[in-house]
């Protein structure tokens, strides 16, 4: 009868109650372990090893479910190729394209990442740095995220304004997006324009919203009090985007045009409008931010402000793989990207009168 420590015959995989080690393995294989772990690290070395040796050696790991002692090697190199990643929530369109950024350079630079979602709660916010820190990962991106302390990590936040020593900063150009949505609206004759702002605690809504105002005043764009709202709620629900646009049907200041603060509000917005008989776009334009993949999709299709939001985690990734080769190398306190324009269905013409009615 087979033993325990017998890989299954027919089965191709182990029957042990404990993992193996590499000597073990090594043992059963007769080779040595020093050709096993050229080979299961795909090290240089192992190019002088046939190929038929290095098939038997993988195909026994596997029946064996080897498990490398990754903590001893970390301890050894000083090295874990993690690193931590602070988001708001996992399931926004903003932040999944973030991370889907993130991680597209990290596969390549063989770095796998840990990721928490502190939904805005200040406990969270204090705890979760250290914590990543404790498990040893080798540098931090904050998505959207404030981030003040002073853990001996490199940092790099994405969307991050606060000026912290030792934090790389991936920002928008706000001040360009802010006129390419109102000059759109402008060469459509729309006069009349609701803002919706972001939450308090999203890291863009101040500097998008002084943007908005800078621009709208050298535009000769009045914008009423009355026509500016502020999403509530600590979620990325539309739903928050149907009360914020709820409040500004409820204000009876008319208007002809809305710059929402992101797709989600906007297209919450529009299901507002709708409710209470305007049209978009014919009686209402809504102009997004940020470009998810569901605003070409909605009906209709959403007019927006791309952010390149792939883009940004691949650099904020980039930078930091940098920082963590060469923490002494001089860098760039902030990084600049670009907005563009995405023209789809829901902007149009404003309504003859103008008035907004």
């Amino acid at each position: 009868m087979a033993s325990k420590d017998q890989v299954g015959a027919g089965a191709g995989r182990s029957v042990r109650s404990r993992p193996i080690n590499l000597k073990e393995l090594a043992k059963h294989l007769k080779l040595s372990p020093t050709t096993l772990s050229f080979v299961l690290n795909d090290s240089p070395a192992a190019r002088s090893i046939p190929q038929e040796t290095k098939d038997r050696i993988r195909a026994a790991a596997v029946g064996f479910n080897y498990r490398p002692n990754f903590l001893a090697r970390s301890l050894r190199s000083r090295r874990t190729y993690t690193v931590g990643v602070l988001v708001p929530e996992l399931g926004d369109g903003y932040s999944s394209l973030v991370l889907s950024g993130i991680e597209d350079h990290l596969i390549n630079e063989g770095y796998v990442y840990l990721v928490t979602s502190h939904r805005h709660k200040a406990k969270l916010l204090g705890q979760y740095p250290r914590l990543l820190y404790e498990r040893c990962v080798e540098g931090l991106i904050a998505v959207d995220t404030p981030y003040d302390q002073t853990l001996p990590l490199p940092v790099v936040s994405v969307s991050g304004h606060q000026n912290v020593a030792g934090v790389t900063r991936i920002v928008l150009n706000h001040r360009k997006a802010a006129e390419l949505g109102l000059e759109h609206l402008a060469a459509l004759g729309h006069r009349h324009i609701g803002v919706i702002r972001g939450q308090v605690f999203s890291s863009d809504t101040r500097v998008r919203w002084e943007a908005i105002r800078t621009v709208a005043r050298r535009m000769g764009l009045p914008i009423h009090p009355l026509l500016v709202v502020q999403l509530e709620g600590d979620t990325p629900s539309p739903e928050f985007g149907y009360l914020a646009a709820q409040k500004l049907l409820a204000s009876r200041q008319p208007f002809t045009a809305l710059f929402a603060f992101n797709d989600i509000s906007a297209i919450g917005a529009i299901r507002a409008f709708r409710e209470a008989g305007k049209r978009v776009p014919e009686d209402i334009s809504v102009v997004g931010f940020d470009d998810v993949d569901a605003a070409a999709y909605h009906i209709p299709a959403l007019t927006t402000i791309r952010q390149p939001l792939r883009r940004m985690g691949a650099l904020a990734a980039e930078t930091l793989v940098k920082r963590i080769a060469d923490p002494d190398a001089p860098g760039a306190e902030e990084l600049q990207v670009e907005p563009e324009l995405v023209v789809r269905e829901s902007t149009c013409p404003a309504p003859a009168d103008g008035s907004g009615k």
